[in-house]
């Protein structure tokens, strides 16, 4: 899960990206530049890399990539945010695998 939190922040990365491609052919331009304002996913896909994400991950090979969407009113304490583990039968290892995941992306936000 990715929090935005400064929409035209975004969009306006993704557009001076997109400005800055020498490579990029105009037609192709615009149809960025339009993709990218009306999605936040576009904007994205414009910053972050997937196949940077996991080139150093041993083991993995990316073949392909797609981003999606959705803008949804995050409640950390409403009972549809609870994590899967939660709801499992108290088994300790995978409490344990999940709290060492929860403190991964902790500090990596």
């Amino acid at each position: 899960m990715l929090e935005v939190q400064d929409v035209e922040q975004l969009i306006g990365g993704a557009l001076d990206r997109i400005a800055a491609d020498e490579f990029m052919p105009d037609e192709e331009r615009t149809h960025a530049e339009s993709a990218v304002g009306e999605d936040e996913a576009e904007a994205l896909a414009y910053l972050v890399d997937p196949f940077d994400l996991v080139a150093e991950v041993p083991g993995v090979e990316l073949a392909q990539a797609s981003w999606s969407s959705e803008q949804i009113d995050y409640d950390p304490d409403a009972d549809d945010w609870e994590l899967a583990h939660d709801e499992e039968d108290g088994d300790e290892e995978s409490d344990e695998g999940a709290d060492e995941q929860e403190e991964d992306l902790a500090r990596h936000q």
